[in-house]
């Protein structure tokens, strides 16, 4: 992209002006000020940061000149910010722990750090792991926030761009070569069908291409694994409804004859639906990994690396698919 003089002047203009600002600040008398905000008392604060008391007051002193704010006023009850000094309070929250994990990288405390993660999922993954994950999250920390979204092609370019941390999906092919993965652990298919259907134990390959099939597209184009498995055969089978959820899938079987192609975890779920049977799939429809992905710039980030560990702590944590009678 070619960019003018005056745009490439502007920009260098705008980075010029924060550096000066930067180099006006101390970022001691921030620590500074974040005691003197919570302690609410010179004489802790003092005492926290190895301090004397008129080196606390000049600190404080330079905070006000610095934000040209009072920052703390000093009360009965010590010290109480003003609304400028509790913006900047919250905002240091965030910020301080951020600072002292760039400058150690290698530690991050989801007690006392705050962290906000965005994570694309699957609607297999949304319903097995996302519980799970959730509760384990919420068990351990109240300052970590998640924020799931569904899985699509376009989330392979947000993890590029930075606007995702993490994928959860199945080892399907699609993801590109240049993501780092993490293999969670191996599923297999059941056929879901009507509970009065015929089909019983496991269906044949031949009784599988002959029937009418709910398809779970999540990328519009791309062969699903089942249909990965039949084209490498030169077998391909017919799909009377595409829809891109396989739990709707599931629902949407009885009183037809239609088989939904599910992974076993996901239809463990369902077990107790009364108008659904589990059959067997054919042998030829065979097992399937799901992985997390995430970009390589985050591989070694400590918040990232405990995100991931979390993620591993969930898999352990969900029940697997044994709860599914096949008939």
């Amino acid at each position: 992209m070619h960019c003018s003089p005056i745009y490439v002047q502007c920009i260098i203009g705008n980075i010029h002006m924060r550096m000066t600002q930067l180099r006006k600040a101390d970022l001691n008398l921030l620590v500074v000020f974040t005691a003197l905000a919570e302690e609410r008392s010179g004489t802790r604060a003092a005492a926290r940061l190895f301090l004397s008391q008129p080196a606390l007051s000049r600190s404080l002193q330079r905070l006000r000149h610095l934000f040209k704010d009072d920052l703390l006023i000093r009360t009965p009850g010590g010290y109480e910010p003003t609304p400028r000094g509790a913006r900047l309070l919250q905002e240091l929250g965030e910020i301080l722990p951020r600072l002292d994990r760039l400058i150690s990288g290698s530690t991050f405390d989801p007690k006392q750090e705050q962290a906000s993660f965005r994570i694309a999922a699957t609607d297999n993954a949304s319903h097995v792991l996302v519980p799970a994950l959730s509760r384990l999250m919420l068990s351990y920390t109240k300052s970590v926030s998640l924020k799931f979204i569904a899985l699509q092609a376009s989330s392979f370019d947000a993890i590029e761009r930075g606007q995702l941390d993490l994928a959860l999906n199945a080892d399907d092919g699609h993801a590109p070569d240049t993501f780092l993965r993490e293999i969670l652990y191996q599923d297999e298919f059941i056929c879901v069908v009507a509970k009065n259907s015929r089909y019983s134990r496991r269906i044949t390959l031949t009784r599988y291409l002959d029937a009418r099939h709910i398809g779970v597209g999540v990328f519009e184009g791309h062969f699903t694994i089942p249909d990965q498995r039949l084209a490498a055969l030169g077998l391909k089978r017919t799909w009377a409804v595409e829809i891109p959820y396989f739990t709707a899938a599931m629902r949407c079987v009885p009183g037809t004859d239609l088989i939904a192609t599910v992974p076993l975890r996901l239809a463990n779920l369902e077990r107790h639906n009364p108008g659904l049977k589990f059959v067997k799939a054919p042998r030829e429809i065979t097992a399937f990994r799901y992985q997390m992905l995430w970009h390589q710039r985050l591989d070694s980030d400590a918040a990232h690396r405990w995100l991931r560990d979390m993620v591993r702590a969930a898999v352990k944590g969900e029940p697997h698919g044994a709860g599914v009678r096949v008939r």
